[in-house]
């Protein structure tokens, strides 16, 4: 059949045309929902991402429109329902509500058309706003000490003068940085979170923003800059995204066990959850509080050699285990005597197969300090704070990652080294990244040993291979990405995501080759995990201010 043209697209096609353009699109898969999408400006749309909802369900399925402005939903992704249609598509709308029905054993078809939107501030990602506002991109890194809490977008609709930022730093310092506008939490005593002013002077950062805020103007006087679509192999995508029951939930870590369960972390509130991804059903189990006044959340989840999660329980300043079986909790808390305002367990590490010689490790970021847990003797080894022999400054270690031996690696999210600590004689050896300041944050140590992190200040992902002392890098794409995480699967790709880009990563690390995967809505991640027990393998990850976990299936 000879593709159509973008103006017979608009026109209504038959449900048997759509559905044998499509499945010549998506490799002859039996589809639930077929169509085009076309606007007056452009024609036929490649790259703009169809949602489907169904009445009552928690679960959206989104595809991405191919450049024959074609997408098609798998028939084995939508059951029999009526579903609600929307796009996304940076600079347009739909130009009317859309809706298909889907009956067993049918398909159904949709020509979606859209228009140019009147609002176009209220589609940017954190990505675009950074990346319209003017200046130098020195100035603007200050914001990535920012977007954890947050969007760019209350920053420039905002009035404040410089003066009035100066007040904002100062409030921001105080708050736990699991802190959202919906459940902001104040820290408890003299803490305060440190790194606010990294990036800049104070005073010049605030004086910046001021002038590219609402404070001395009606509307922005420069213009707003948006990020093409992305195409070609990026279109061959199927997202699932899972609404949590609670729009509070944080869902900062989001892993599968061996079963194919997928259980959460809360970053915001004393929980660790479940979720069952053929219903979308989630149960929570609330985590004992062991610091009455304190802030509540967790952050790092890992998971054991018997199958049991572990947590980091942040300014609650304990680890917990989550026995399964039982379905109860275990805690350690930190000394009494070692305890402190600033105390916070958010890190924890032991191999993959389990926690060798029965030792887990700990970081508490009161002073970059870093613990050892016998899991025998319930002991904490106090190894206190390490510091880079070249330059005699502290480890401002973020993740932590033990390899099969147990030997421990801090990623410096202050500068560009990755530190190891040898488990037996606690030696300190530090690699250094070839990007200056690449401020590598999380990670993964792999089957081989070697060490994968998130290059958040190089825009890249980086592997150290330990045996040679080689780091190897790859930049991303789309400029201000500033990747959080990165995880390498069994097939040799590399995954990372973003809290600017609304969008994720697959790293050829053969060819060095990069596919970005547009997501559907706003999506500040944090923890990347990939299920590779297919090829290629399947991303997971949480959306942090969304409430939602989110699948990605590349299609080839």
């Amino acid at each position: 059949m000879r593709p159509a043209s973008s103006k017979s697209a608009l026109a209504l096609c038959s449900s048997i045309s759509l559905l044998a353009l499509a499945t010549a699109t998506h490799a002859q898969t039996p589809v639930a929902i077929s169509g085009t999408i076309s606007s007056i400006e452009e024609g036929a749309m490649e790259g703009v991402v169809v949602s489907a909802k169904r009445e009552g369900s928690t679960i959206t399925v989104s595809v991405v429109s191919d450049a024959q402005g074609h997408f098609a939903f798998p028939a084995d992704r939508l059951a029999p329902g009526h579903y609600i249609l929307k796009t996304r598509a940076t600079g347009y709308d739909l130009s009317a509500p859309a809706a298909a029905d889907i009956e067993a054993g049918k398909s159904a078809s949709a020509a979606l058309t859209l228009r140019k939107t009147k609002n176009l501030a209220a589609q940017m990602t954190n990505a675009e706003w950074i990346e319209s506002m003017p200046g130098a991109d020195q100035q603007k890194q200050f914001l990535l000490n920012c977007n954890s809490c947050h969007t760019y977008e209350r920053i420039v609709k905002s009035s404040y003068d410089a003066d009035g930022f100066m007040q904002i730093f100062q409030r921001m310092a105080s708050y736990y940085p699991g802190s959202t506008p919906l459940k902001p939490q104040p820290l408890a005593g003299s803490a305060t979170r440190d790194g606010i002013g990294r990036g800049g002077e104070l005073r010049q950062a605030a004086e910046w923003l001021a002038s590219v805020n609402l404070s001395q103007q009606q509307t922005w006087s420069w213009p707003l800059k948006t990020m093409p679509r992305l195409k070609g192999r990026s279109t061959h995508v199927v997202i699932t995204e899972y609404d949590l029951p609670n729009p509070r939930i944080e869902p900062h870590d989001v892993i599968l066990d061996r079963e194919g369960k997928v259980w959460y972390s809360d970053f915001g509130q004393m929980f660790l959850g479940t979720m069952d991804p053929a219903t979308g059903a989630v149960t929570q189990y609330p985590i004992p509080q062991t610091k009455a006044d304190w802030p509540l959340g967790t952050l790092d989840l890992e998971m054991d050699g018997n199958g049991d999660p572990w947590v980091g329980v942040m300014y609650q300043a304990s680890i917990a285990r989550f026995d399964r079986k039982a379905g109860v909790f275990q805690q350690w808390s930190i000394p009494k005597a070692w305890d402190s305002d600033a105390a916070q367990f958010g890190h924890l590490a032991f191999p993959a197969s389990g926690a060798a010689d029965d030792k887990v490790w700990i970081k508490n970021s009161d002073g970059g300090k870093i613990y050892r847990l016998d899991l025998k003797t319930n002991a904490y080894e106090d190894l206190g704070a390490f510091t880079d022999p070249k330059t005699g400054k502290r480890i401002g270690s973020y993740g932590i990652h033990a390899d099969s031996r147990n030997n421990l690696y801090l990623l410096d999210f202050s500068s560009a080294n990755i530190s190891r600590i040898d488990a037996k004689t606690k030696e300190l050896t530090v690699f250094t990244t070839p990007t200056p300041n690449s401020r590598p944050r999380r990670g993964r140590v792999d089957a081989q040993d070697r060490v994968w992190f998130a290059e958040y200040g190089a825009n890249g992902v980086g592997m150290l291979d330990p045996a040679t002392g080689a780091i190897k890098e790859w930049k991303l794409p789309t400029k201000w990405s500033a990747p959080y995480d990165a995880v390498v699967d069994k097939n040799g790709d590399a995954w990372t995501g973003s809290m600017m880009t609304d969008r994720v990563a697959r790293i050829d690390t053969a060819t060095g080759d990069i596919v970005e995967y547009p997501l559907p809505r706003s999506t500040n991640i944090r923890r990347v995990f990939v299920d590779d027990r297919s090829k290629p393998g399947t991303l997971w990850v949480g959306n942090n201010h969304g409430a939602s976990i989110v699948k990605v299936e590349p299609l080839d």
